[in-house]
């Protein structure tokens, strides 16, 4: 029986390439997830998430601070801290930060896709201040 292994949001490396602050927390790499991987979330004032869809998975999000803005297939839901959103298998989404309060998210994919390179397709190019660089 595998032993459950703890992660702190502060051990990971932030991945800041499809804009805000990404941190896989639970996962097939980090704690031998085998059905799907979670993570935190934040974005500042003005920042993105760069629009994108995942082929094999549904992605769960719960919304801790802040008031951010889905946009899925293009259609705004504006979300409140306590409101939780389910995105659909393949809907195009891209999350937004339109308000002065930092916004912060745990998220949840699941299923995994086949292979990692397959579960995330960018619809947009990704943020300026990013494009260039991988995790910090």
């Amino acid at each position: 029986m595998k032993q459950p292994k703890k992660i702190s949001v502060a051990e990971v490396t932030p991945n800041l390439r499809r804009g805000g602050d990404i941190r896989v927390l639970l996962s097939p790499k980090t704690v031998g997830a085998t059905s799907g991987f979670s993570g935190f979330l934040t974005l500042t004032a003005g920042e993105y998430v760069s629009e994108h869809y995942h082929p094999y998975s549904e992605e769960f999000l719960y919304v801790v601070t802040g008031s951010p803005v889905m946009l899925l297939d293009g259609e705004p839901v504006e979300l409140n801290p306590g409101d939780a959103l389910l995105v659909p298998i393949g809907v195009r989404h891209r999350l937004e930060n339109r308000g002065s309060e930092t916004v912060e998210v745990v998220f949840h994919l699941g299923p995994l896709a086949p292979r990692p390179e397959l579960g995330h397709v960018d619809t947009e190019p990704l943020p300026a201040a990013h494009a260039g660089g991988g995790s910090r």
